[in-house]
């Protein structure tokens, strides 16, 4: 029998119950690790445009310690009607003969594995005990932010700005932050800034970060939009992949800038990143996080 015709399916709803950011962020650092020391097989991420509509079809493998693909949604008129713009199944294979084990639907599991991607890199780079931190933004990504950080860093005074007041407002309620419409105020003084919208000019400039600040930036919007300024570029910059953020990350492809070190690479101990550093951990996403997010998944369902 073929395992297609028993395969399970795991929705949004059971996967909430059993995937947490503690165990899913130490997942994630180990599957960067691996990453870097060239432990995975990954292409960069395959984009087809939707003829007709402001959207793409993108498909994600990768094999690691877990083997998965993850094939991606984004259309980004879905906002104004109500549906996510980020949507995704994503299939589990078993890695010693190739049988299907399993399908998931990778929208939760995208949105986790971005913010506590970035909750990693904030565990192992940005100050123990933040005064400030900041969330530019109002969509999933800023809310999921908001806990994932949380997860590993107390958040002192949690600030939210956004372009749409009235959005922005009612996420900063929801969060249990305090809405700044001011983005340079919003920025100034915080020890952990996290840019997550679909920006594609930049909204953060360099000249208002505090030196020695932990900046996550994860909002992308094709691979020439960005929201960090040249200047804030010019800092030390991680990313997930060079490879993928040379292909992909706006910011990176924008500004020239020299990339430090892959995230990878610090939580090995192969780099090291200067004491006071002004840190810019700039994120496209990359397969193996899906990968390892949903093989963690599918282990606790089973």
């Amino acid at each position: 029998m073929s395992g297609l015709e028993t395969l399970p399916f795991f929705g949004e709803t059971a996967i909430a119950e059993v995937l947490e950011w503690k165990p899913l962020i130490d997942t994630l650092e180990q599957a960067m690790i691996s990453l870097s020391e060239g432990r995975v097989a990954q292409p960069t991420r395959q984009m087809v445009p939707v003829p007709g509509r402001n959207a793409i079809i993108a498909a994600m493998p990768a094999v690691g310690d877990a083997m998965a693909v993850k094939v991606v949604t984004l259309f980004h008129d879905n906002a104004s009607v109500g549906i996510p713009s980020h949507q995704a199944v994503i299939l589990v294979f078993d890695k010693d003969n190739g049988m299907p084990l399993a399908a998931l639907d990778g929208r939760l599991i995208t949105e986790m594995r971005t913010a506590a991607g970035s909750a990693a890199a904030a565990r192992r780079l940005a100050t123990a005990a933040p005064e400030a931190v900041t969330i530019m933004g109002s969509g999933v990504q800023a809310r999921a932010h908001a806990h994932a950080l949380a997860a590993v860093r107390p958040l002192g005074e949690l600030r939210l700005w956004a372009r749409s007041e009235g959005t922005g407002r009612a996420v900063a309620e929801e969060i249990g932050a305090v809405f700044v419409g001011d983005a340079e105020r919003a920025v100034r003084g915080a020890d952990i800034v996290a840019c997550t919208t679909s920006a594609t000019e930049p909204i953060l400039m360099g000249e208002w970060l505090k030196p020695g600040a932990f900046v996550t930036s994860v909002g992308w919007n094709t691979h020439d939009g960005r929201e960090l300024d040249d200047l804030a570029m010019t800092h030390t910059v991680i990313v997930e992949s060079r490879a993928a953020a040379r292909d992909q990350a706006g910011n990176v492809r924008g500004s020239g800038c020299e990339i430090f070190a892959e995230i990878g690479e610090i939580y090995s101990g192969t780099m090291t990143v200067p004491d006071g550093a002004t840190v810019i951990y700039d994120s496209v996403g990359v397969a193996i996080m899906d990968v390892a997010a949903a093989k963690l998944a599918y282990d606790l369902l089973g």
